[in-house]
């Protein structure tokens, strides 16, 4: 299992921006912390398996991440399922 580190953003109408700062492109936004906490789960999981579907590695994450612009930041554990292949 990695964790990556989540940072959350005030954004333009009142929403929630959310962003992993050691997964680039790993981003998402919600009308509230709780569903950008939620939306930035779905949308790391969903680039992790992308990516090793791809055959590409995940980027290593950083625990020296930081960014004092976010009003909330948070370690995401993930854990991905590879699946197994079995050969024809």
């Amino acid at each position: 299992m990695m964790e990556y580190h989540a940072a959350y953003y005030e954004g333009d109408d009142g929403w929630v921006v959310a962003m992993v700062l050691d997964f680039p492109g790993a981003n998402s936004q919600g009308k509230t912390l709780r569903s950008a906490r939620r939306m930035i789960r779905d949308a790391l999981r969903l680039m992790a398996e992308t990516h090793i579907e791809m055959g590409e590695p995940l980027p290593a994450p950083n625990p020296k991440v930081k960014d004092k612009k976010a009003i909330f930041m948070e370690k995401i554990p993930v854990s991905i399922r590879v699946p197994i292949r079995v050969p024809s």
